[in-house]
């Protein structure tokens, strides 16, 4: 929390995200260090980059960005989104400037956002199999919705012929009737 608020940053709000943040300690155990990363659905945020002593920076960042890129990857995200505006995001990681918003759970979009695509979505195999998933209910639904017609149709075909044959046995009966003799 020392170091939230030695960055300026809302200290008790990110304490309830605690096990968001991956940390670095100082030798004597002190934290230097923090940084948050935030799943949603298939998209992250890295947020909240706070240092004890920004000297310390550069030597950090490439650490925590193997940790969270591996823990990316182990979530499976899509997408990785940052407001953070050192240049070692946009150079060193392969942060570009985001060329749509960020998801809305992300919060209120305040500056410019850095995006990376860690992977293309229609190579997921999970994803593949839920779209053909959502394919098959909607034929299902289609073939359901078919013979529901089908069936009417039947309904109605059966009224007919019924009705056909009442009235040409009725004219039958009347011919029968009224023949001359």
């Amino acid at each position: 929390m020392a170091v939230w608020a030695a960055a300026a940053l809302p200290a008790a709000e990110l304490e309830k995200r605690f096990t968001e943040f991956q940390v670095a300690e100082s030798p004597d155990g002190r934290i230097v260090a923090a940084i948050g990363l935030q799943v949603a659905g298939a998209d992250g945020k890295i947020h909240s980059e706070t240092f004890a002593d920004f000297a310390l920076s550069d030597t950090l960042r490439p650490l925590f960005w193997q940790r969270l890129e591996t823990m990316a990857r182990n979530h499976g995200l899509f997408r990785l989104w940052t407001a953070e505006t050192a240049p070692f995001w946009t150079r060193a990681a392969g942060f570009c400037t985001a060329s749509a918003p960020p998801p809305q759970a992300f919060g209120p979009v305040r500056g410019p956002w850095l995006a990376m695509r860690l992977k293309d979505e229609s190579a997921d195999p999970t994803l593949i199999e839920a779209q053909f998933a959502l394919f098959r209910e909607a034929e299902r639904a289609k073939r359901e919705k078919l013979l529901q017609r089908a069936a009417a149709i039947r309904v109605v075909g059966t009224a007919i012929a019924v009705l056909l044959f009442v009235l040409s046995m009725g004219m039958l009966f009347w011919f029968f009737r009224h023949r001359t003799r």
